[in-house]
């Protein structure tokens, strides 16, 4: 369903002035931070914004402003850092999202809940949320209530996960890389990655930025396999096509990157660091788009067992990949 041009730019206002003020709160708090006061004050006023053509522009702003911010944000980074931090982290990766796709098909076997339902919230919670449950979506043909229902289970823990990462390395006293490498690797959607990064630090924030990078290009081969594994499961499956789930903004990213190590010397560093300013903003914009969009009635209304399985998965990914950080 279409809107007005009065009306998406009213919404998009919305968007941007809740931004504004999100930032400047995040200034007079910081232990808090611009990006958690953004989602905050969107669910807060989500209520007066539930119209289909209002939700379909929170959507489709929130997905587009993310990944222009992570564009931006490449800026502040040499490719070389990029190139080292995502090739150590691949090993970290593969290793957790193998673990955790593999709880997924046990406890969910457990539960007695469908195979499509588990491999949405397996792949969710595993690699990246959202795009991952999409991606995986149109490889086994998911029906349209098992993804809307994946989505919403793992939507709860992005919430919880934006305002507990902080408080928890906070706590334990982590370091800036390690709590951007966790927080990189068990957070499930870029929106919560970025919002746990950068309210801990803004050095926690790149890093966590890159490591999400790297596990989001994940998505190839775990559907991949997730095709080849439903095929044989099922005795059928999905097609398979890497130009509809490759994720566009990844090359952005590291073209933004190349262009930060290569001009560094010749262009002044303001304009490196503006650009990636702007990108910070873009991400608590994005998060604001994400709460204007939410119903949490909703969101509690799937069943307990999807619920139940995504918490014990999520959980658990959380505490195994905090472990190889520490201990590996």
């Amino acid at each position: 369903m279409g809107v007005e041009k009065k009306d998406f730019i009213f919404l998009s206002s919305v968007i941007f002035l809740i931004a504004l003020a999100a930032k400047f709160m995040g200034g007079v708090f910081p232990v808090v931070g611009g990006p958690v006061f953004g989602i905050i004050a969107g669910i807060m006023l989500s209520g007066y914004f539930q119209s289909r053509g209002a939700q379909s522009v929170f959507k489709d702003m929130s997905k587009n402003l993310l990944q222009y911010s992570i564009i931006l944000i490449g800026f502040e980074l040499d490719i070389n850092n990029v190139l080292k931090v995502g090739g150590n982290s691949l090993a970290l990766m593969a290793t957790t999202i193998a673990f955790t796709m593999a709880l997924a098909l046990f406890l969910g076997k457990m539960l007695k809940l469908s195979l499509n339902t588990v491999l949405l919230i397996g792949a969710g919670t595993s690699i990246c949320g959202g795009s991952a449950i999409i991606a995986t979506a149109a490889v086994i043909k998911a029906a349209d209530e098992e993804i809307i229902h994946s989505l919403s289970t793992i939507f709860i823990f992005n919430i919880i996960a934006a305002f507990v990462f902080p408080l928890i390395g906070s706590f334990l006293q982590m370091s800036d890389h390690a709590f951007g490498m966790w927080a990189g690797t068990a957070i499930n959607d870029s929106s919560s990655v970025m919002a746990a990064g950068f309210t801990f630090s803004d050095q926690a924030g790149r890093l966590a930025a890159i490591v999400k990078l790297t596990r989001t290009l994940m998505i190839i081969p775990v559907t991949f396999l997730i095709s080849l594994f439903y095929s044989r499961a099922c005795g059928g499956g999905g097609g398979y096509d890497v130009k509809k789930i490759f994720p566009w903004f990844i090359a952005s990213f590291a073209l933004a990157s190349l262009a930060r190590t290569v001009f560094a010397e010749n262009v002044d560093a303001e304009i490196f660091s503006g650009l990636a300013s702007a990108g910070k903003f873009l991400v608590i914009a994005a998060l604001a788009a994400i709460g204007l969009n939410t119903n949490l009635s909703a969101l509690f209304k799937n069943g307990r067992r999807p619920i139940f399985l995504g918490l014990v998965c999520w959980i658990a990914l959380c505490a195994f990949s905090f472990a190889l950080i520490k201990f590996f």
